[in-house]
């Protein structure tokens, strides 16, 4: 019996790569789409009124996408306000190489207007390169091969001309302000009142936190990231003010050359992300963002970047780039969360930490249940006020014994594995951190450092030109990291998810990347692999299981 149950597993792990061989090929075919191969090819900019040779708007009312056929991105194209842009499950959307960096392709939802992007686990929604042949030979190393996803919102932000502004062409660092309450997204050559986000409070607009942009779901978004100027640049998705009202969940962003999901204000929610293989950051938030946000997954790039010039951080965390403690701060809510650096030790030019948990710019925030490993530093927070106004930074937020307790961020009940310094103030290096920090950062707060834990593995190698993986990783604790003590599972408030565990994944049954994921089909993982004789993936081996094994008996594999 057990050799028949060996046999039916290694027929099972066969069956498994060669589905996962041709799967991306195969994009959408559980929703009735064909082969991504056989699609044909139409230019967005076709459905779009010409802006000139950069740009266009959308013009019909409600602009579908269906999975019959490949959407090439050849230029910035914009979803006007009043307008809706929806793309079916299984839609390919590939974005062109421009070589100028005032004319990379991006897709923008403008301030009232909507994409409704709701893909499914089986028939999930792509954005890549043009030149990507979607089999999964496409390199790795390839990003800012185009812009990325932009969404503008009506949400609130912190942002006012005398702090902030005014907006200046061709300079980046946070000189995005056009207007009281208005931004424009960062890298963008103009103030292009397509590309702002916010509300123009001198104008008599208002704010609003409720505001719906649409849905993304089950989106998988590769190979963006273009860098438009120093300081300014297009991540795989950029939000800004994007409000509650929006659906953001299920989004993967692979290989992106600037930071994978960045807010700019707004108070939308974002649930099971993962990013893997970027260059910056992995979470970026600045200007007021307000949002809660569980399940999250990142992943750096585990090559030779040690003299990388990016920041390289899990969490990158502002309240105002012009620190001029403007409120709204930034006070995101986020629970469950691993991520994985790539060990990299060196600062250079943008390097603002090289931290798991970067925190700057007076941010609050409250980060628990979670787990860091391979850092520089597990948690760096910016003590020394520099130019900023006032008495406080970062650290008086987070200190109860030498701040001015408010404990406004909150870092508490998380694991931090095979950093180097777990906890610095100031980028310290090794230097000493006072006593009374130590004791609330372990103590108080409940964070615990180790060195490795069971079943978990961090370090890992891969090969970016060929996507060949030569050491997995194992993203899971096994046994689980349980919360206990002081420590809480998320709140039941209609959109945590109470779980007993702490990081990302639960110990077992079928995860959340399981079933839709690129980072599946690139098969770099061993811990988020689902049971090799569990064929559909529902967290059992049972009969259904053996049923489709069957059916692959006597079936070409060619």
């Amino acid at each position: 019996m057990k050799k028949l149950v060996t046999k039916m597993a290694m027929t099972a792990i066969a069956v498994m790569s060669v589905a996962t061989s041709f799967a991306q090929n195969n994009l959408g075919a559980d929703c009735g789409c064909p082969t991504v191969s056989s699609r044909p090819t139409v230019l967005l900019s076709t459905l779009a009124t010409s802006g000139g040779a950069n740009d266009g708007e959308l013009t019909a009312t409600n602009t579908i996408l269906n999975c019959a056929t490949t959407y090439i991105l050849d230029k910035k194209i914009y979803v006007p306000s009043g307008k809706s842009l929806t793309i079916a499950p299984g839609t390919v959307i590939k974005g062109r190489f421009r070589t100028t960096a005032d004319s990379a392709t991006a897709l923008t939802v403008m301030r009232g207007g909507r994409i409704v992007a709701n893909g499914t686990p089986g028939c999930q929604i792509v954005f890549t390169a043009e030149a990507d042949p979607m089999d999964g030979s496409y390199a790795l190393s390839n990003k800012g091969m185009w812009g990325g996803v932009c969404i503008a919102g009506k949400a609130s932000n912190n942002l006012t001309l005398a702090a902030n502004g005014p907006f200046q062409a061709g300079v980046g660092d946070g000189k995005i302000c056009v207007a009281n309450g208005l931004g424009t997204f960062e890298g963008f050559a103009s103030s292009n009142s397509r590309d702002q986000f916010g509300a123009n409070l001198t104008a008599g607009e208002s704010f609003d936190d409720d505001d719906n942009s649409g849905i993304l779901s089950y989106v998988s978004i590769r190979h963006a990231g273009a860098i438009l100027q120093v300081g300014g640049e297009l991540n795989g998705l950029s939000l800004g003010s994007v409000g509650r009202g929006t659906t953001i969940d299920h989004i993967e962003i692979i290989s992106c050359a600037d930071d994978a999901m960045e807010f700019w204000g707004g108070t939308v929610n974002v649930k099971n992300f993962a990013t893997l293989f970027g260059n910056d950051d992995m979470f970026d938030w600045d200007d007021g963002y307000r949002g809660n946000s569980q399940f999250i997954f990142g992943l750096k790039t585990a090559d030779t970047l040690a003299a990388s010039v990016d920041a390289d951080n899990g969490f990158e965390m502002d309240a105002d780039d012009q620190k001029s403690n403007l409120t709204p701060r930034s006070h995101p809510v986020i629970y469950n969360v691993t991520m994985i650096g790539s060990g990299k030790k060196v600062l250079t030019s943008d390097n603002s930490g090289i931290a798991a948990i970067e925190a700057k710019e007076l941010t609050e925030g409250e980060i628990y249940n979670s787990v860091f490993a391979n850092f520089r530093y597990g948690m760096n927070v910016i003590k020394t006020l520099g130019t900023r106004t006032g008495t406080s930074e970062a650290y008086h937020n987070w200190s109860s014994a030498n701040g001015n307790g408010s404990n406004s961020l909150k870092v508490k009940c998380n694991a931090f594995v095979g950093c180097t310094k777990d906890f610095a103030i100031d980028k310290n290096g090794t230097g000493a951190v006072a006593t009374a920090d130590t004791a609330q950062f372990y103590t108080t707060d409940l964070n615990t450092t180790s060195a490795s834990l069971p079943g978990f593995t961090y370090l890992w190698s891969q090969n970016y030109t060929t996507n060949a993986v030569a050491t997995k990783f194992d993203a899971i604790p096994n046994p689980a990291l349980t919360i206990s003590g002081g420590c809480a599972a998320a709140p039941a408030n209609g959109f945590f998810t109470p779980v007993t565990y702490k990081g990302a994944f639960a110990s077992s049954g079928k995860n959340w990347l399981s079933d839709w994921t690129y980072a599946q089909l690139l098969n770099v993982t061993t811990g988020l692999q689902p049971c090799p004789t569990d064929l559909n993936t529902d967290g059992v081996t049972n009969n259904v299981d053996f049923l489709i094994l069957l059916g692959q008996f006597n079936q070409s594999c060619n």
